[in-house]
């Protein structure tokens, strides 16, 4: 099921995408005309619900498509305004770094970590698909892109063991982790180049785990002005995501509705020949397979 978070005549909403059509269920709505009490009002309140949650959803879905209002229940992706399909996390998003052996190769320095790197980017970098994004040339003018895979948490936990991973994962989505280049190196850390306000787009949907049942056999491609700049795929972690939940559930307990970022393929800009940075004008488009085409454009 591909869920996205949107707003409509005013109002936040959440529903799945309608099946072989350009629409949107409106899962609140539906609930209130079957009858459904006390239903969740966003993705981040339903996900700790796993495949319960999903089910629930697709019984009102079923529903709708036999109730005499059918039409009322959905609406066309050109009337709504699409919002990341969770806009505010529970914490930081928490993001991997260097997980990709070629990418930590063209960064330089010494390589790939002996151990899991990570850092994060407040709940204020989180974008949505087909947002304007600013490029922030006040602050940085070495704004970069990193297409990646993210991973919902759902139910979440403490000391997960690594045999029990998938257990606490909801679903996928697509993340571009915007960093600036030169507050990252002249700051020697990476928080304030990492976190700008709209730095962390993710969407367009969340892909629930039963529909990618192994999410390390998936092509990630950047493409800047419809220019390919990365090209990989997920099977090229370095740690795979089993063993990222494992590890980072060791020192943070996880939420429902934590987002982690699994780290990005080579063929950022900072490492092309000249460094091509991105620019106000400039689009970037990111795809996961199986997921869809994260969009953004820059001003």
């Amino acid at each position: 099921m591909k869920l996205l978070s949107f707003k409509y005549d005013g109002k936040t909403l959440f529903g799945p995408k309608v099946k072989k059509e350009e629409a949107v269920w409106d899962v609140q709505k539906i609930a209130e005309a079957v009858g459904v009490q006390h239903f969740p009002t966003s993705i981040a309140e339903g996900v700790a619900g796993g495949m319960d949650f999903v089910e629930k959803i697709r019984d009102l879905c079923e529903q709708a498509i036999t109730h005499e209002d059918v039409d009322a229940f959905k609406y066309s992706y050109d009337t709504i305004e699409w919002l990341s399909p969770i806009p505010r996390t529970p914490k930081n998003v928490l993001c991997v770094g260097k997980n990709y052996a070629d990418h930590a190769s063209e960064m330089g320095g010494e390589g790939a970590p002996e151990k899991m790197m990570i850092f994060t980017k407040a709940h204020t970098a989180i974008a949505a698909d087909e947002q304007k994004l600013s490029v922030h040339e006040n602050v940085t003018n070495q704004l970069d892109y990193e297409g990646e895979l993210a991973v919902v948490i759902g139910k979440g936990g403490r000391n997960i063991p690594k045999q029990l991973a998938y257990d606490i994962v909801f679903g996928y989505t697509i993340a571009n982790d915007l960093t600036a280049r030169d507050l990252q190196a002249e700051r020697k850390q990476f928080f304030l180049g990492k976190t700008l306000d709209g730095s962390c787009p993710l969407g367009p949907y969340i892909v629930t785990k039963d529909e990618i049942p192994n999410p390390h056999n998936l092509s990630i491609v950047t493409k800047v002005n419809d220019d390919v700049r990365q090209n990989g795929n997920t099977g090229s972690m370095i740690i795979p995501i089993d063993e990222i939940i494992a590890e980072l559930s060791k020192f943070v307990t996880l939420e429902p509705g934590d987002v982690i970022l699994t780290g990005t393929p080579a063929g950022v800009g900072k490492a092309m020949d000249p460094p091509s940075y991105l620019k106000a004008g400039d689009t970037v488009k990111v795809s996961v397979e199986g997921i869809g085409t994260l969009v953004n454009y820059f001003e």
